[in-house]
């Protein structure tokens, strides 16, 4: 390190815990906040789908809780209920798909398992594409819930990405490439659960139910 020997009486005084062999020099500040050490970008471990599979499937105690965000997905493309969507303009789903075995199955003991899903104004042809086939999974069992995405924005939740929340105790956390999913990451330090909890508690309370929205959105297009 160089720089300008510390001489000024004053400051010389102020010098605490100096050695014989030591000496001071005037290190400019802006060197120090533009070569300090910052906080490395970490790195995500991804979990084995499976790992996220057995949280859904049983692996939680009380509430398995979805915020969606994107403006498609490349999952939903890939289900043969999209190109029936496409062709029709409306769909079921894909009726008889396990998922709502698991969903009724976990329902039935007690647990409850709630989206909401940020929509595009107009909405995009995926988020149109889960409007028609929602019926589907709330009839199996889940609570699906819409939000404008100018009004998520308004309540601070600009910028979040998916996530299910478990329990309020742990967060899958999904990672995309566009509108494919690369990988999921499970989080259990207590900040980021702490996000997810108001994240969700914000989205939940301004959040319009699925009949009430799919009315309002059916009779606007």
């Amino acid at each position: 390190m160089q720089g300008d020997l510390v001489r000024d009486p004053e400051d010389v005084a102020q010098l605490r815990y100096v050695k014989e062999d030591e000496g001071f020099v005037v290190v400019p500040r802006e060197l120090l906040v533009r070569f300090a050490p910052r906080e490395s970008t970490p790195v995500p471990e991804f979990v084995p789908q499976q790992k996220i599979t057995e949280f859904i499937n049983d692996g939680f105690e009380h509430t398995a809780w979805r915020l969606e965000t994107r403006t498609g997905y490349l999952s939903d493309r890939q289900m043969s209920s999209y190109a029936e969507f496409l062709r029709t303009g409306d769909t079921a789903g894909e009726v008889g798909h396990p998922w709502f075995d698991n969903v009724r199955r976990m329902v039935d003991k007690g647990k409850r398992f709630e989206r909401v899903r940020l929509v595009d104004d107009p909405p995009t042809e995926g988020q149109r594409y889960l409007l028609a086939c929602a019926r589907t999974n709330v009839a199996a069992g889940e609570d699906i819930r819409y939000m404008w995405r100018s009004a998520a924005e308004a309540a601070g939740l600009a910028g979040l990405s998916d996530f299910w929340l478990f329990d309020s105790r742990t967060v899958a956390r999904f990672h995309f490439d566009r509108e494919r999913t690369v990988g999921m990451e499970l989080v259990t330090d207590p900040l980021e659960v702490l996000r997810a909890c108001e994240a969700r508690d914000a989205a939940w309370h301004h959040a319009t139910p699925y009949a009430e929205f799919r009315g309002q959105v059916t009779s606007g297009m």
